[in-house]
């Protein structure tokens, strides 16, 4: 039994490299007869894996796309390659993928083995991402131990640090992990506060599970998404935003994207945007960055704000006290004169 198992991943292993593979190369492989070659496809058929057969000189057996997914086998460089990308999707959440992402790294990294998970550290310790956008980087090994830690109803004790700089150690006991607005959030039940709490994961550090499993308890909601969305809403003041964009409606959208919030065209050139918004500074530089004209009617502290950023802009392109102009105007000055030479 156990010579045929490894035969049959040593096959399996084989018929996942995208070519035909003709019967007799693969008893060759083996070092097997076809007739023990055709009984192993028929075993791998039995498990789900759907094994194709051509017939004819050229013919030979392929895996196919079936209707289930069944397990994959990785060699080295695979692994390595999948777990380094599920770390990069999972640290830097991307719309859709988010939680999918650090349940594949859960799951891979419990069963890499260890020269393996090494080579994963190492690699992505010296990778650097870039333009990965204003929000703080989760290390991707810290959302595996809060997985876990949920998935197995175990006891965390983790280093958390609050908005203003104090650093509490926290006994919980995790729920669900969440990524909201680009963050990573975990909803736990807090033993030391005994009341549920919403974690953002950033400020978590040296999260260490304590192999104490406890009966699951019941969450504020089922939806765990959905109350960490109210509770952050309930936290942030919220702003209306009424606004003239001089940019057709549909150009507006799809720069904003899920941002956009309700975008009514006027014209073929002009739309008036409408929408909620929990910080002025995300919302006016949302705006700036949309490169086109704009009037804000709402909300009167928004209007404030750009007003006190826009007086920074100028004083910022001002000439220096000695009346010289600045760096970057001798740069384009200088630049200037070449270009009339």
């Amino acid at each position: 039994m156990g010579d045929m198992s490894a035969r049959l991943l040593a096959l399996l292993s084989l018929l996942q490299t995208p070519r035909d593979w003709p019967g007799s190369e693969l008893a060759e492989r083996l070092k097997v007869s076809p007739r023990t070659v055709r009984r192993d496809i028929d075993r791998l058929r039995e498990l789900g894996y759907p094994v194709q057969a051509t017939m004819g000189a050229v013919g030979g057996y392929r895996l196919a796309a079936g209707t289930a997914m069944p397990p994959l086998l990785l060699d080295d460089e695979e692994a390595v390659a999948i777990a380094v990308g599920l770390r990069t999707a999972a640290s830097h959440p991307v719309d859709g993928i988010e939680e999918a992402s650090v349940r594949a790294l859960a799951k891979l990294e419990q069963v890499l083995p260890s020269r393996l998970r090494h080579r994963v550290g190492a690699l992505a310790a010296a990778t650097v991402p870039m333009f990965t956008g204003s929000e703080p980087p989760v290390d991707p090994r810290n959302l595996v131990v809060l997985a876990g830690a949920a998935t197995n109803r175990e006891r965390l004790r983790f280093a958390y640090r609050s908005g203003d700089g104090t650093e509490t150690r926290r006994l919980t006991e995790p729920y669900r992990l969440v990524a909201a607005g680009r963050r990573w959030y975990l909803l736990a039940y807090d033993n030391d506060r005994d009341d549920w709490r919403v974690f953002r994961v950033d400020r978590i550090s040296d999260p260490q599970a304590t192999g104490v499993r406890v009966p699951a308890r019941v969450p504020p909601e089922q939806d765990a998404a959905a109350f960490i969305t109210r509770r952050l809403y309930s936290l942030a003041p919220t702003y209306e935003v009424v606004a003239t964009l001089h940019l057709a409606a549909d150009q507006v959208t799809h720069r904003l994207g899920a941002a956009a919030g309700d975008v009514e065209p006027i014209d073929a050139r002009s739309c008036r945007l409408r929408g909620p918004a929990d910080t002025l500074e995300w919302t006016a530089s949302r705006l700036l960055m949309l490169g086109c004209e704009f009037e804000v009617h709402e909300p009167p502290e928004l209007l404030a704000y750009l007003r006190a950023l826009g007086t920074r802009a100028t004083r910022a392109a001002q000439p220096d006290r000695a009346g010289r102009p600045s760096d970057f105007s001798d740069r384009q000055g200088g630049l200037g004169r070449r270009d009339r030479m």
